[in-house]
């Protein structure tokens, strides 16, 4: 019974801290140490040792079976588990290690240089009295790689400096793994000085950046971690760092400038890649003036530096993605004792504590792309655009002020003929690679058109898995700079510039293709505009067919449209834009289906290889093959036309039906309706406007006649109203556009000058106004009648009341009914 309470108490008792244990990164990391050393016996833990060094890590599951720490060979070696000791004889680790005061716990965990610096400085009375502390044992390496100027400091004055020193290390309550959280700040027992605390998710615990290297060792009166380095005291922050040392005075300004200081000189937890005045040094003179001139690009430079996280360089066992204070990340790694930042080592000096966080000093500027001019996004890979960039002047043409986007194809895509071009003809093409705007990856659409600086319009293609520009598509690497985004392309984009039709003529390749295309009345499919992706076999796909047999072709329409409509789907679909190693279904206009997928580069087509692909046209892609596509699901019915097929396609076994007949494709599925209305024009007549006198006016008007066979001189052409629906013909749905034109003509009444103006007074102004609107009325009047070109001596008479003489004009017919002369006034 006595036994059963015992178990039950225990498995009470300990279970809720094994749960909070396996919430915690250094426990977890511990278990699995333990797992793997299972056959080494109980209790015992596996650790990696950094070769040539003394370092020992409970390491990661990354870190095991890479068999190295930052890039060095680890070795495998089997300890007691902490809180575990081994006995003569036995397997394992079976005995538990003995709990005594904090001061005895010392000797146990091997901290004996500690445990002496205690004993002399009068602080054993303290460890091995009352009380529950967390101590902070340096281990004896650590004591031995302390500055020797400080050891000696210490060592001399054992009674003051040695003790607060000792009690900088201590805490006065009991902290376990478990109980030290990632950012938490302790509070010494020396003069409240603070502690920061980082609990990282490989399992590592800092305190002041020193690493805890054994944790956790029980004692009566608290718990003792083993750590690798001896505390010094923190009390500036990084601010107060940078605005005292000397060799940072180029970043200070920097900082000063993009008002970040300030940011540095409150409480967090961050991280400081400070570059040197060296470093800033090295950097092109006009490079660090340009940034520096501009407050946003400087403060972001100062920002890329930053991490809103501390981290500790003993911390760093793989390499990882920060983000900064800037927005991006910096991949921060380890070489061996060495940090790396972005792959490169360049931290000159590492583990600066201060009360907000952690400074590494690297002789290197880090440049974040927000700071660049696009021109400068480019990396190794993309060097052949950008140097040709600066030779031929297009470099410098682009403002830093104005916005672009640079389609960038890589090294590769540039052969030694492209490179021999004229050089006029080279400017040409990398500037169908210069968008005037700013278009970042997120903003691109299918469909969507861009205008390059040349004035080429690229079209854009979106895939499930690619985003393609004409005939070359995107690569990862896209990059936002000050001034513009950068997009990697596989290759030199070519702007159509001929229609399918057009291409196909122009090639002496296609030439039985062509002609086939003729016959079966197809021509217009390929020469309006539209979205299409044809599949064209060259001449040596007809190897072997006669004239006879071409004419037994043509005679049957329905045949030759099947076989050709088979080559032929809609929608733009790039080879590169597929994804690798993956079958495409693309329905064809006949209704069958082709199987597409690439494998290494290459565009196969129901299996058979494209010869050359992405050939671009302004109305849709060719690719082309080497051999005549058929359906194989489309058996044919007529002997002669078996016997033609089977001398073209040998790939696949044609079915054979007697008396099956191809079905007939209308060619509704590509014809564009356009539907254009008679309208009538609208004649609107504009009164001469009368704005208010303040002389009275003599003299005769004078007038401007247009007369019979001048043009009418203002004509409006409204915008053509284009609407676009889908009607089902034939079972088909059709794309129908109807395109109306309305035209409209102004007719102007007169504009009467006057010659001679004298004073006169209101009453004259009056009588003025009625008897310009009596004489325009009548003008008007006559005009909406029956009108006839009208002399001058016709409109004096007309204006002077008296009835007009009328001529009867010729007419003559236009399409749409008779078209009637009209007199119009106009302005001289």
């Amino acid at each position: 019974m006595k036994i059963f309470f015992l178990f039950t108490f225990s498995t009470f008792f300990w279970s809720p801290f094994e749960q909070a244990a396996a919430s915690v990164h250094y426990d977890k990391i511990l278990t699995h140490s333990r797992i793997r050393a299972r056959d080494q016996g109980q209790n015992v833990c596996a650790l990696q040792q950094v070769m040539g060094t003394k370092k020992k890590y409970f390491s990661t599951c990354r870190n095991w079976y890479q068999g190295a720490i930052c890039g060095k060979k680890a070795t495998v070696l089997y300890e007691c588990c902490p809180g575990y000791m081994k006995m003569d004889g036995m397997r394992g680790c079976p005995a538990v290690a003995p709990i005594d005061h904090v001061y005895g716990t010392l000797g146990i965990v091997g901290a004996t240089s500690t445990q002496h610096y205690s004993d002399i400085s009068k602080l054993r009375g303290e460890l091995e009295g009352r009380g529950s502390f967390t101590f902070f044992a340096p281990s004896s390496e650590a004591w031995e790689q302390l500055n020797s100027e400080i050891h000696r400091n210490l060592i001399d004055n054992v009674n003051i400096e040695l003790y607060s020193a000792l009690h900088h290390h201590m805490v006065n309550k009991r902290m376990l793994t478990k109980d030290l959280k990632n950012g938490m700040t302790l509070v010494s027992m020396y003069n409240d000085q603070k502690l920061l605390i980082n609990h990282y998710p490989n399992g590592v615990v800092t305190v002041n950046c020193a690493r805890v290297i054994y944790g956790n060792q029980i004692a009566t009166n608290g718990v003792v971690h083993v750590i690798d380095r001896v505390l010094t005291a923190v009390g500036n922050t990084i601010q107060d760092f940078i605005e005292v040392e000397d060799d940072l005075s180029s970043l200070r300004a920097a900082a000063i400038t993009s008002d970040v200081l300030d940011i540095l000189g409150k409480p967090g937890h961050y991280t400081l890649f400070a570059p040197t005045n060296e470093a800033f040094e090295r950097l092109p003179r006009g490079l660090l003036e340009r940034i520096m001139g501009d407050k946003v690009a400087s403060e972001a430079l100062v920002k890329f530096h930053i991490l809103n996280t501390l981290q500790c360089s003993e911390a760093i066992t793989g390499g990882a993605a920060y983000e900064t204070l800037e927005g991006n990340t910096v991949e921060v790694g380890c070489d061996g004792e060495s940090l790396t930042v972005n792959g490169v080592k360049m931290v000159k000096r590492k583990d600066i504590v201060t009360s907000n966080g952690v400074i590494h000093l690297i002789d290197e500027v880090l440049i974040p792309d927000s700071a660049k001019q696009v021109t400068e996004l480019g990396g190794a890979q993309q060097t052949t655009f950008t140097d040709l960039m600066i030779q031929l002047g297009l470099a410098s043409s682009l403002r830093p002020e104005g916005q672009y986007t640079l389609l960038v194809p890589l090294n590769g895509a540039f052969s030694d003929d492209t490179l021999r071009m004229d050089q006029r003809r080279l400017k040409t093409i990398l500037q169908n690679h210069i968008i005037n705007v700013k278009v970042g990856l997120n903003e691109l659409y299918n469909g969507q058109e861009l205008e390059t600086i040349g004035g080429k319009l690229l079209r854009v293609f979106l895939y499930r898995t690619a985003v393609c520009i004409e005939n070359s598509c995107m690569v990862r690497g896209s990059k936002e700079g000050r001034n513009g985004f950068i997009h990697i392309l596989r290759q030199i984009i070519n702007p159509a510039e001929k229609t399918l039709h057009e291409m196909l003529r122009n090639d002496k390749r296609f030439s039985v293709f062509l002609s086939l295309v003729k016959a079966a009345d197809l021509d217009d499919v390929l020469s309006q505009p539209g979205k299409w992706t044809l599949f064209v076999p060259t001449n040596d796909a007809f190897k072997g067919l006669t004239d006879d047999d071409k004419d037994i072709l043509i005679r049957d329409k329905n045949a030759l449209r099947n076989i050709l409509l088979y080559h032929l789907t809609q929608g733009v679909f790039i080879g590169s834009g597929f994804e690798p190693g993956v079958t495409n279904i693309l329905k064809t206009i006949q209704g069958g289906k082709l199987y597409l997928k690439t494998v290494n580069d290459t565009l196969l087509i129901n299996e058979l290889k494209s010869r050359e692909s992405d050939l671009m046209a302004t109305n849709g892609v060719i690719h082309v093959i080497d051999k005549l596509l058929y359906p194989a699901d489309l058996p044919v019915g007529n002997d002669q036309l078996l016997t033609i097929l089977k001398k073209l396609i040998k790939y696949i076994q044609i079915k054979f039906v007697r008396g099956s007949a191809f079905k007939e494709i209308p060619l509704t599925f590509y014809k564009i309706n356009i539907i254009e209305s008679n309208v009538q024009p609208i004649i609107r007549k504009e009164d001469p406007s009368i704005t208010q006198l303040t002389k009275l006016i003599e003299g005769e008007p004078e007038f401007k006649i247009v007369r019979e066979g001048e043009t009418i001189t203002k004509v409006i052409h409204g915008e053509p109203i284009i609407k676009t629906y889908t009607k089902i013909i034939d079972g088909r749905p059709v794309e129908v556009t109807e395109k109306k034109v309305t035209e409209e003509r102004i007719i102007q009444g007169p504009e009467i000058k006057y010659t001679r103006i004298t004073a006169g007074g209101s009453d004259n102004e009056e009588k003025l106004k009625k008897l310009l609107e009596d004489e325009v009325t009548k003008v008007t009047k006559f005009i909406e009648g029956d009108g006839h070109l009208l002399e001058d001596e016709e409109i004096k008479r007309l204006l002077q009341g008296e009835a007009p003489v009328r001529k009867e004009q010729p007419t003559r017919r236009t399409q749409g009914g008779t078209a009637r002369r009209r007199t119009r006034l106009a302005y001289p």
